[in-house]
């Protein structure tokens, strides 16, 4: 495929860019790329591939950054809809764009919609770095499609897809039991202990590139194609990941509303499931209706935080999982290259606006640490009672 690229330096600035669309976990667009000579190749997957047959081209431009007011450069995919594989509702897209055009540190957009809604923070948006545009495999389910996702169940099958020859590649184990939950706002991080600096390695695998993998242990994988780049990281969780229904993944993400008192009590019960159930309704206060709903908002916003933050480890336990667990969808999101804004107003709580800044790391590429500020701590406090109270809202996202 070649495109032919368009300068805009006389182009119309764009409106502050909302990229709130993008943590819709089940409108989101989902994508992964491959490098393939001297070509990078996308793949995309649409949850709704209606979106795809409004007669709407599919509109990629390249930005200096994501607050950028005008665009590098910007064109369509030609021929999109000989390019729609379906998979019930969902649709596939694949196509390729010469890795001349694409620099490191670029953000490309993707995005199906009218013209003038192109450069808006919905579709999808892609930071460009070394790695991806370097890396020559992807992560494959068990027919070829491409997983989109790091984190898989536990014995699920798994292939690296690699162009070129035929390769070696390892998976390196590591332990995840030291990995914490994200902790409150208002935390001072300097008071806390210093996180190991290494993680414990528990076993190695050999194999070669297009074999079928069945990773039978829970933990994070380093995975590796040949002897140099950057791993690819691939959380393995238990087989109804994103989602929890044992009483030991349950009880966990109570740690942000209870108190460790109050947690050693549920995993010490003679029946740990029904001493969840039985917190949800006095907090409910008996009413077994409102209990559902809670239930089903406080865990179902867990799920969405796995579909979208797990990385190193489950998306609920990171720091933007923690807001959206307990806050919800943010309202708005701006991003720059140094820093994403989280927005939330008239919450019950009062408005606020949390800062993350991006700390990538090995096994996190796209990993956001939350700053941390005391006025947080009133905010937070009254979040929690919300929930105790049973007065949070199921969220309409």
């Amino acid at each position: 495929m070649v495109l032919a690229f368009l300068l805009l330096a006389g182009a119309a600035p764009a409106q502050r860019r909302d990229f709130a669309g993008l943590y819709n976990a089940e409108r989101r667009l989902r994508l992964d790329t491959r490098r393939e000579a001297d070509s990078l190749r996308f793949y995309l997957r649409f949850p709704n591939g209606s979106d795809l047959q409004q007669r709407h081209p599919l509109r990629l431009a390249a930005w200096l950054s994501y607050d950028a007011k005008r665009p590098l450069w910007q064109d369509s995919v030609r021929h999109v809809s000989r390019r729609i594989r379906w998979a019930g509702s969902a649709a596939w897209v694949e196509f390729a764009l010469p890795v001349a055009a694409l620099q490191p540190g670029q953000v490309l957009s993707l995005h199906c919609g009218p013209a003038d809604e192109a450069g808006a923070g919905e579709g999808a948006w892609l930071l460009l770095t070394a790695e991806r545009l370097g890396r020559t495999f992807i992560l494959t389910d068990s027919v070829g499609d491409p997983l989109l996702s790091r984190a898989v169940h536990r014995g699920q099958p798994v292939r690296i897809d690699s162009y070129g020859p035929e390769q070696p590649a390892t998976a390196r184990l590591y332990s995840t039991a030291n990995f914490a939950a994200a902790l409150p706002p208002m935390t001072d991080l300097a008071a806390q202990p210093a996180p190991p600096r290494t993680l414990g390695l528990l076993d190695s695998l050999f194999f070669r590139a297009g074999q079928e993998l069945h990773l039978q242990q829970a933990g994070l994988y380093a995975l590796r194609v040949g002897g140099s780049g950057r791993p690819l990281a691939l959380l393995v969780e238990e087989n109804e990941f994103p989602t929890l229904k044992t009483a030991d993944e349950l009880i966990r993400p109570l740690i942000f509303l209870t108190t460790s008192a109050e947690r050693k009590k549920l995993y010490d019960a003679p029946n740990p499931k029904q001493a969840v159930d039985n917190f949800w309704l006095d907090v409910a206060r008996d009413n077994q209706n409102l209990a559902r709903q809670l239930i089903r908002t406080y865990y179902g916003r867990v799920a969405d935080a796995n579909r979208l933050f797990s990385a190193h480890k489950a998306g609920w336990m990171t720091d933007r999982g923690l807001l959206y667990v307990v806050l919800g969808p943010p309202e708005a999101v701006y991003r720059t290259a140094t820093e994403e804004r989280w927005v939330y107003r008239s919450t019950g709580t009062g408005n606020a606006t949390y800062t993350f800044r991006p700390k990538p790391s090995t096994f996190a590429p796209e990993h956001y640490e939350l700053v941390r500020r005391p006025e947080y701590e009133l905010l937070w406090y009254a979040a929690v009672e919300q929930w105790r109270k049973a007065l949070t809202a199921p969220t309409g996202r």
